[in-house]
């Protein structure tokens, strides 16, 4: 950690009506990088050369406020303030904001807008749209996402398959845990067909529950 993938392929939607030129088509290329970060390290190493580059942001903030026109500051000023939620995503805004300007857009027909509290992606921390202005308006062009641990925590609750990445730590850390076994006999015999959810309940109960009834069953 951190390391990155990147992929490119074609996309296909359902588009009834295609209109705005090549904007809304039913086949169109797609390009995306994933960028996997220790959750409680999101700083970036190379953020420091980016750290000085003013660039236009319209946060969520200034949006629910009325302003209608983005604010340029550099993205360090809007990373120390939180405006932008960490190094990471911060050097990458920065990083496509130097790429729409080497493809010849204007850096004043460019802006990045923060999504508002309620169009935030339930598996997102922060989110902003780089947008350029054409001749339909403001249109989102990418999108850079903190997608937290959502995908993999979802991948993980599927498959059943261990995706945590580990790391040495400088000092051992002892942790408890309270596990049950249950005699699958006994509760197939007991519980039947709903034998199944008995065993789920229980593989997936979080500590202070089996702790719970670990203390009631000493009780009795």
């Amino acid at each position: 950690m951190p390391f990155a993938a990147a992929q490119i392929g074609l996309g296909f939607r359902n588009e009834i009506s295609p209109r705005q030129g090549l904007l809304r088509v039913r086949e169109f290329t797609m390009a995306e990088i994933e960028h996997f970060v220790d959750p409680q390290d999101k700083s970036h190493p190379k953020f420091a050369g980016v750290a000085d580059l003013v660039m236009p942001l319209w946060s969520a903030t200034s949006q629910e406020a009325g302003q209608r026109e983005a604010t340029m500051m550099t993205i360090g000023e809007a990373v120390g303030q939180r405006i932008v939620g960490n190094q990471t995503l911060g050097y990458f805004l920065a990083r496509t904001f130097l790429f729409l300007k080497s493809l010849g857009i204007k850096a004043e027909a460019i802006r990045f807008r923060q999504h508002r509290s309620n169009e935030m992606a339930h598996y997102a921390n922060d989110c902003w749209d780089a947008e350029v202005e054409t001749s339909y308006g403001w249109i989102e062009i990418a999108g850079h996402a903190d997608r937290s641990a959502f995908d993999l925590t979802k991948h993980m609750e599927r498959t059943k398959i261990e995706l945590m990445a580990s790391r040495r730590l400088p000092e051992p850390v002892t942790i408890t845990s309270t596990v049950a076994v249950l005699n699958k006999q006994l509760v197939g015999k007991e519980f039947k067909k709903d034998q199944k959810l008995v065993v789920d309940f229980f593989a997936n109960a979080d500590e202070d529950t089996k702790k719970a009834l670990s203390a009631q069953l000493v009780e009795t």
